[in-house]
């Protein structure tokens, strides 16, 4: 019996715009026999496909099985088609309609494209704008979808006659690549001293100008692919100093590019793990230890073990390591806590005090996209820091949620700001926003917000946030909620960290309530409380405290924060009278303004309680004198007594310090008050810094271990998720994880989205569209 001839609209959804899906389908569309058609549209590729039964199936097949390496498949859907088969298969223009497509994150340089940059033979040998359907700019240069020139920075490059044909070209790897450039008719690349827009070298001369620059120890201003980074060669003290100083940077650690994988092992120790996500398409910056006595300064991350390391991802960053053969810092081109510069005009107004050259080009940025920060962990590459190369790249929300769920507008957190978006059973969060505490931050987070509104075809049914009152996020969301008179659901900060680990976890809506352990710094609990260390027994809907750290004063308020010797006042002060404190502990206070602060606290004046882990931690670094008076940078204290412990612990074996459980009528508390006379009897014995980080570590390792299996008893549950920014710590995640998976219990952590704040809004996406879905029930 023949197999007989259909038809069949087949709409494939995911990351299928800007990976060169189109012409992968006309290929494979070829071998299996199939006519028909293929195009972008909004809701991703449509494709009419016409043959025979069998090779229908084959073809449906191909299109799973042998996807290009960018493409992500969410969904593939076929309904019948009634209409004359065509007689041959072709790729036509893009259309419109509802938007469900995703835009594609930006790809770092490709192996056969670095191959033709090098190549003196070759017509874009040097060009730093090459790029084909696997590499090169995406997200960063995409004003609107479906991902096509003319809705791209590109549009007023018009293709040559060679490019056009190799855009037209189904057997040419830039077959409907829509960047697709070269020396006559794409981007032009120039260099120019600051201060001085006239006088301009061009092309390769840019290059050597930029070097020769570099290796007279002066800093250059590069515009890269998602924003401007200011450069300097990385193993000369002299440069650092001068960068650090312009930039006013005194201590946060810089993060470096160097040429190769190679290459960079003469300076950090490269696991297969870290190697991997170094040279993946994404090409983040990977933090890596330091080399024992390596050949780099101190100065590039002062007081710390590791360092932040990525490869050129661009023809650009590319060929300047070619011409400098050194590693070289790459930090963000920006004024204080600003955005990223991304515009020629702001760079050479914003950043002529801290840059001697500019190396600039004409190609524009039409989304700034900071690097994206990854570590490994427990074997896993997870997220820091989520930005060029992944995001947007969306998340599908678990099963329960489905496809027609109402759209969902999440506004995050005012650190480390990412705001989200749920549409059609995904959610996808902006890249990396940052502060919103600084006017330029929250202008560049409400332009991303609009752009995001307008490539998805938003039409928000629910508005999401973090509850705390004193939240610029918040007070936006309340905003446009009131002004669109939509709903505003306030998701607690903590049930949205633990929702964010269940969602990347394909946790289902209508699950059975698990167990988070969430520890960060502060959010805002029941009853307006500060919390910032809980054990919740939670699903999406709700959720209940089950275990909390022992309160401590916050002398100063928001002051605690940049001044970890605050900090240990407050737990001194808490475990008992000032005759008390042990000398070697008040040493550490010498100089500071103890008494008025005895005093407030005394009073309660400006020192709400609060149960931060952050803060603790924060009480140990000055303890052991690691960050006493001031942290000049976001989390430094933590990040030296984590550093600190890592290194001690690679000779030693850590001897916990003790905490005590207390357990209170309706919680169980955590308090540390024992570990102080321990702490205090190293310093006596001039114990090192080192050992007291690590056996601070072990114990609350081992603390929150106990606490968490009495739990698992207690509620039945045996997975467990980790979340918050204090599991930013490789050693207490893997310590923590090591005990509860020796008691039998499954550990759940972030590899998709930040355990800090930047995952934030994910969670509130979940909750939010659970409560709002029950709600609307009548449930």
């Amino acid at each position: 019996m023949r197999d007989a001839p259909g038809a069949e609209r087949i709409t494939v959804r995911g990351l299928v715009q800007g990976v060169g899906f189109r012409p992968f389908v006309y290929l494979i569309a070829g071998k299996a026999g199939i006519t028909g058609s293929v195009r972008n549209t909004g809701a991703g590729v449509e494709i009419d496909a016409f043959g025979t039964g069998a090779a229908l199936t084959d073809f449906r097949n191909r299109l799973t099985g042998d996807a290009p390496p960018l493409a992500r498949i969410d969904a593939i859907d076929a309904a019948p088609l009634g209409a004359p088969a065509p007689r041959d298969f072709s790729i036509e223009l893009s259309t419109g309609g509802a938007v469900h497509a995703a835009a594609t994150p930006d790809a770092a340089l490709c192996d056969a494209c670095r191959a033709e940059l090098l190549d003196p033979g070759d017509r874009r040998h040097g060009y730093v704008f090459l790029n084909c359907t696997h590499c090169g700019p995406r997200f960063s240069i995409l004003r609107a979808l479906p991902y096509d020139r003319a809705n791209t920075t590109m549009a007023r490059f018009p293709m040559c006659p060679a490019c056009r044909a190799e855009y037209r070209d189904v057997a040419d790897r830039r077959f409907h690549a829509q960047p697709t450039a070269c020396p006559e008719c794409g981007p032009m690349l120039w260099a120019e001293h600051a201060g001085d827009a006239t006088q301009r070298e061009i092309g390769a001369g840019a290059i050597a100008r930029a070097a020769e620059c570099l290796s007279r120890g002066g800093i250059v201003a590069l515009k890269g692919i998602g924003g401007f980074h200011l450069a300097c060669d990385a193993t000369d003290r002299s440069a650092i100093h001068l960068l650090r100083t312009r930039k006013r940077r005194p201590d946060k650690p810089f993060a470096l590019m160097i040429r190769d994988l190679a290459a960079t092992q003469a300076f950090v120790r490269v696991n297969d793990a870290e190697a991997a996500a170094l040279v993946s398409p994404a090409a983040p910056i990977v933090l890596l230890d330091m080399l024992p006595g390596g050949p780099l300064p101190e100065g590039l991350a002062p007081g710390l073990n590791r360092l932040g390391i990525m490869l050129p991802y661009s023809p650009l960053h590319a060929m300047l390591m070619e011409a400098v053969d050194v590693p070289l810092v790459m930090t963000s081109g920006n004024p204080g806590g600003d955005p990223q510069v991304t515009t020629n005009a702001e760079a050479r107004d914003r950043l002529a005090d801290f840059a001697d050259l500019f190396l600039m080009h004409d190609r524009d940025i039409a989304n700034r996209v900071d690097d994206s920060l990854v570590q490994v962990t427990s074997g896993r590459a997870r997220p820091l820091r989520r930005g060029r190369g992944l995001a947007p790249r969306p998340l599908p929300l678990p099963e329960g949620f489905g496809a027609s769920h109402p759209q969902v507008i999440a506004f995050g957190g005012d650190i480390k700001n990412t705001f989200g978006l749920a549409k059609g059973g995904v959610a996808v969060l902006s890249q990396h926003i940052g502060d919103l505490s600084g006017l330029a931050t929250e202008a560049d987070f409400l332009r991303t917000l609009e752009l995001f509104e307008t490539l998805y075809g938003l039409s928000p049914a629910v508005i999401a946030a973090d509850p705390h009152p004193g939240y610029r996020s918040r007070s936006l969301a309340r905003d446009l909620a009131s002004a669109r008179g939509l709903p505003l659901v306030e998701v607690g900060h903590h049930h949205a960290h633990a929702a964010a680990c269940m969602v990347e976890h394909g946790v289902p809506l209508d699950t059975a309530p698990v167990l988070a352990v969430v520890q960060d710094g502060i959010g805002i609990g029941e009853a307006g409380a500060l919390w910032g260390c809980e054990v919740l027994h939670c699903d999406y809907r709700g959720a209940k405290r089950l275990a909390t750290l022992r309160t401590a004063p916050l002398p100063g308020g928001d002051q605690a924060a940049r001044q970890p010797w605050r900090n240990l006042l407050a737990r001194l002060s808490q475990a008992g009278t000032r005759d008390s404190w042990p000398a070697s502990l008040c040493e550490r206070l010498r100089g500071q303004p103890t008494e008025p602060l005895i005093a407030a606290m005394a009073s309660g004046l400006n020192t709400p309680a609060s149960s931060s882990a952050g803060r603790l931690f924060d009480a140990v670094a000055a303890a052991a004198g690691l960050c006493v008076a001031r942290q000049t940078y976001e989390g430094e204290a933590a990040m030296r007594l984590q550093a600190a412990a890592e290194g001690w612990l690679t000779r030693n074996v850590a001897d916990p310090y003790h905490f005590e459980i207390v357990d209170r009528p309706d919680m169980i508390e955590v308090d540390p008050a024992p570990i102080w006379p321990r702490i205090a009897a190293d310093l006596a014995q001039e114990e090192a810094p080192g050992a007291m980080a690590a056996r601070f570590h072990a114990g609350w390792a081992r603390i929150w271990a106990e606490v968490v299996t009495r739990l698992s008893t207690d509620t039945g549950c045996d997975t467990i998720f980790l979340s918050g920014g204090v599991f930013q710590n490789r050693l207490l995640s893997a310590m923590l994880a090591e005990r509860l998976d020796g008691a039998g219990l499954t550990v759940r952590q972030h590899a998709e989205v930040p355990a800090n704040d930047g995952g934030l809004a994910l969670g509130q996406i979940a909750v939010a569209l659970a409560r709002y879905q029950t709600e609307n029930r009548g449930g």
